[in-house]
């Protein structure tokens, strides 16, 4: 299972997302948005936290939770 995270965002009537900021390590931390897509397993969003990393949210369908996706190498931001 993937870390939950906290996401403050908009969600419009045709369910793209317009993300603020998320919530790591109990921060909440200013996030650029970058592409989003749909697919069978949720709604997937790259952000960029502002000074760090470009990461990967997923809004699981199943839970309705916000996800942090692991990275390829398995590299997370702390």
């Amino acid at each position: 299972m993937n870390e939950t995270v906290g996401v403050d965002c908009i969600i419009d009537q045709d369910g793209r997302v317009h993300i603020q900021r998320v919530q790591l390590n109990d921060q909440w931390v200013v996030v650029e948005q970058g592409r989003q897509w749909q697919d069978d397993n949720g709604r997937h969003v790259l952000i960029n936290i502002i000074g760090g990393d470009i990461q990967e949210i997923l809004l699981s369908p199943d839970s309705l939770q916000w996800e942090l996706v692991p990275r390829w190498g398995g590299a997370q931001i702390a």
